[in-house]
């Protein structure tokens, strides 16, 4: 693994908060997606979480960063190695840094960038540990240009997640995310297991079972346009069976617990 700003710099443009981007051949969307968070009012760095994208993801983002130097970083790591343990390299990255607040989005647009300053306020404003932008709030399914069966799928996945875990959230495999820096304090990021969307659950399952506040913002999302998804099979079968997995370690299992503050 290599952070490509590897020489520390004084930051000229300060922010509290850090959105995670994980890459893997997003050479269409990686410059719009990265220019969209920095045209937002609040200032938001960006890591780039790239797995060795062979269509030059990563180039596009370096010569990017002569543009954003302070804000814009690269994590490039060696082939496809997983969504979790990418998520979970940026959380480590972010933890030996002062930034407050850690966001999970998507490159492919499909979670509306303007949204990122709801999911803030909810946090830093609202009271919530963690917060999650929510395709099925209410049980509306605010999904766009997703085949039916596939929306009908991830829905009733996560009522079924939802009836497994006993999680107060509809949304439980949602990837577009803000964490307090406290959460991934206390979470043990070193036992998160899964890989691909049932890393999702597990995040969300492990904050709840730590005593952590999640509220869900409604979102629309938005099927990608440009690149290819990295949807698969595979990826739902890990949530569905994942999450009884995840529930029984848990009778066994201790969790460290938020800490109460006054």
């Amino acid at each position: 693994m290599s952070e490509n700003n590897s020489i520390p710099k004084i930051n000229t443009i300060m922010s509290d908060s850090i959105v995670i981007i994980p890459t893997y051949n997003e050479k269409e969307n990686i410059e719009s997606i990265i220019r969209a968070v920095f045209n937002l009012p609040k200032a938001f760095h960006i890591l780039i979480i790239d797995d060795g994208s062979p269509d030059g993801t990563a180039t596009i983002v370096k010569g990017l960063q002569s543009e954003f130097p302070e804000s814009l970083h690269l994590v490039e790591r060696s082939g496809k190695l997983g969504l979790g343990t990418a998520y979970i390299a940026g959380f480590k990255w972010l933890l030996d840094r002062d930034y407050s607040y850690a966001f999970e989005m998507d490159a492919d647009f499909s979670h509306p960038v303007p949204k990122l300053l709801e999911l803030y306020d909810a946090c830093a404003i609202h009271g919530a540990d963690m917060s999650i932008g929510s395709r099925y709030v209410n049980n509306v399914v605010n999904v766009v240009n997703w085949p039916m069966g596939r929306v009908m799928m991830s829905f009733f996945a996560s009522k079924y997640v939802q009836f497994v875990t006993g999680l107060k959230v509809a949304d439980t495999t949602a990837g577009f995310v803000c964490y307090k820096r406290e959460v991934l304090q206390t979470i043990e990021l070193e036992k998160i297991r899964f890989k691909g969307y049932a890393f999702q659950i597990e995040m969300k399952f492990t904050a709840y079972k730590c005593g952590f506040t999640l509220k869900e913002v409604p979102i629309v999302f938005v099927n990608r346009e440009l690149g290819t998804s990295k949807m698969s099979g595979g990826i739902f079968s890990e949530a569905l069976f994942g999450v009884i997995q995840l529930k029984m370690s848990s009778w066994f299992r201790k969790y460290p617990k938020k800490k109460n503050i006054g």
